[in-house]
C-alpha cells in the first residue's frame, strides 16, 4: 500500500538485507513456519538508530511493534546509548500516530534520498 502513496518503494524494501544482517543487529520476529515482523538497529555515537521496523498487515495490532520496539530499547541498553532515533516516510501517515503514541517525539521532516521524511527520537530512562 505503501508504494502508491510514495510513488515507489519505501527505502527498506530495496535494503541488501545480507549486508545488514553483518553490519547491523537484525531481528526476525516469527510465528510457527514464517515471519511476522522485522527489526534492524545500528548504534550510531549517541543514539540507536532504528533503522527498520516492520510487521505484516495481517498480524499488526497484536503487539509485535511494541515488543520490536522493547527489543531496540535491549539494543540501546546493551551498547550504553540512552535514545532512540527513526525515521519514516510522511506518507506512512499510520507511523507518524503509532510512534507517538510510543513515546517518539517528532524533531523535524526533511527530504533525503529522494524520500520525504519525519525523524523521530525517544530517550530511554
Amino acid at each position: 500500500m505503501y508504494v502508491t502513496r510514495i510513488g515507489r518503494e519505501p527505502a527498506p524494501m530495496g535494503a541488501d538485507y545480507e549486508t545488514l544482517i553483518t553490519t547491523a543487529r537484525v531481528w526476525l520476529m516469527e510465528r510457527p513456519h514464517h515471519p511476522v515482523g522485522l527489526l534492524v538497529t545500528r548504534p550510531m555515537r549517541h543514539y540507536l538508530l532504528i533503522e527498520n521496523i516492520a510487521v505484516l498487515p495481517a498480524e499488526q495490532g497484536h503487539g509485535i511493534g511494541s515488543q520490536l520496539l522493547g527489543r531496540a530499547e535491549l539494543d540501546a541498553t546493551e551498547t550504553g546509548l540512552g535514545e532512540l532515533r527513526l525515521y519514516t516516510n510522511e506518507a506512512m501517515t499510520e507511523n507518524l500516530t503509532y510512534y507517538s503514541h510510543h513515546g517518539f517525539i517528532e524533531t523535524h521532516r526533511s527530504s533525503q534520498d529522494g524520500y520525504r521524511r519525519v525523524f523521530f527520537r525517544r530517550r530511554l530512562p
